[in-house]
């Protein structure tokens, strides 16, 4: 198949299955996209952002279409839209922070398309999937010519618009760990509009607490203050050994402020995303928290 018009002429794959992707990506040596769900290489494409010489149509083959339960985890395809992967109710139940950035990803309609594969490999620093993804301690399967390997989320974007994967691959499937009893984890962002906007700064909180109220483990994740998603290591430490009481989250929030090097533009300053960083992380710690004593 070919499209016309305003993309002159560009080829269209619909493989069925893994090997048959990475043939085609690696035989457009470079000249490929792949479409997951569309919302932004659409858009793209009328705009004359991009000039592919061929489309990768991924959302015919079975495994990135699928949820399943892998060693007390989620396994979740790339092409997994925000509304399949919303009416999952175990996965909802387990990873609530994920869903809510996957779920502020546009309107109803786009929901009905929009995939954690397609947000990552955007590329974009303010993707609003990418922070809990990153919080949430996933990894990414990619195929590829040399065959498939793990990577951490965090790992996979390079910048704004750039990814780390190397030619002829992509990414096949996300997986997040078992949840143990006592954690929680949640997603916040900034708008300037109440709904339906670009983030200017997102904060992603995953918490895991003992039986006596102690938080064990913490991951942070900021979003829209770097050229990618960051995860604060500092910020994670500040809570670890605490019960989030007021210092401990101060502590985190300072940590956040500290990592943050983003932009001025019509959305906000320098000074202003640094600031809400910390302050939005602190809400997502609270939120996570009481998830985790439900």
């Amino acid at each position: 198949m070919s499209f016309g018009g305003n993309v002159s002429e560009i080829q269209f794959a619909t493989p069925q299955t893994v090997k048959e992707a990475v043939k085609c990506l690696a035989g457009a040596k470079g000249r490929a996209k792949v479409l997951a769900g569309g919302t932004d290489l659409l858009v793209q494409l009328r705009a004359g952002m991009v000039r592919p010489a061929l489309i990768v149509d991924i959302k015919h083959i079975p495994e990135l279409s699928a949820v399943k339960r892998e060693d007390g985890g989620f396994r979740v395809g790339a092409a997994v839209s925000g509304a399949e992967l919303g009416a999952n109710k175990a996965f909802r139940k387990a990873w609530p922070g994920v869903l809510e950035g996957l779920e502020l990803i546009g309107s109803t309609q786009i929901q009905g398309r929009a995939s954690l594969g397609g947000n990552l490999c955007n590329g974009s620093p303010a993707a609003d999937s990418v922070p809990g993804l990153i919080a949430a301690g996933a990894t990414c399967k990619i195929a590829g010519p040399k065959g498939t390997r793990e990577a951490k989320v965090e790992d996979v974007v390079a910048g704004p618009g750039k990814t780390t994967l190397k030619p002829g691959e992509f990414v096949v499937s996300f997986f997040l760990p078992k949840r143990p009893k006592h954690a929680g984890d949640a997603y916040l962002r900034m708008i300037p509009r109440t709904e339906m906007d670009i983030a200017v700064v997102g904060a992603a909180v995953s918490l895991e607490f003992d039986a006596k109220g102690v938080c064990t483990d913490a991951r942070v994740s900021l979003g829209a203050v770097a050229p990618k998603a960051l995860l604060v290591k500092a910020a994670g430490k500040a809570l670890v050994g605490s019960k989030l009481d007021d210092d401990a989250l101060e502590a985190m929030a300072a940590a956040c402020r500290a990592a943050c090097n983003p932009i001025d533009d019509k959305r906000g300053t320098i000074e202003y995303r640094t600031k809400v960083a910390g302050v939005l992380a602190k809400r997502a710690a609270r939120i996570a928290l009481e998830r985790a004593q439900a």
